[in-house]
């Protein structure tokens, strides 16, 4: 069992949807990664990712795909990227990550509530 957490420690960790416009690979990266950018909408505007998601996609089929990211962590350096945000995923069952994604559109931006 994992610890638990409070409903308002919950309510901290802001998750919203957005779409991915820009995707490239990342061979700087010390483990294979694609470089994202990501448009969160009006408010958060375009965010700068590192994923490390080689195995299920290629660049190419993910410009247009939305998913879910924290987008308040603070910036961290990955190499020469500064990422923004965190994009989240689940590990598979050989541990390759599979993106968290609405299975219908929403509007950029959108809170995970």
């Amino acid at each position: 069992m994992t610890d638990q957490i409070t409903y308002a420690d919950f309510e901290r960790v802001d998750i919203r949807v957005g779409t991915i416009v820009e995707a490239a690979p990342f061979p700087e990266a010390r483990k294979p990664a694609i470089k994202l950018v990501i448009d969160f909408g009006p408010e958060i505007g375009l965010k700068k990712s590192s994923a490390q998601i080689t195995v299920h996609y290629t660049p190419e089929s993910l410009v247009g795909r939305q998913v879910l990211g924290v987008v308040n962590f603070p910036p961290r350096q990955i190499g020469p990227v500064r990422s923004e945000v965190l994009t989240l995923g689940f590990e598979d069952a050989e541990g390759a990550i599979v993106l968290a994604q609405p299975n219908m559109a929403v509007p950029n931006g959108k809170k995970l509530l």
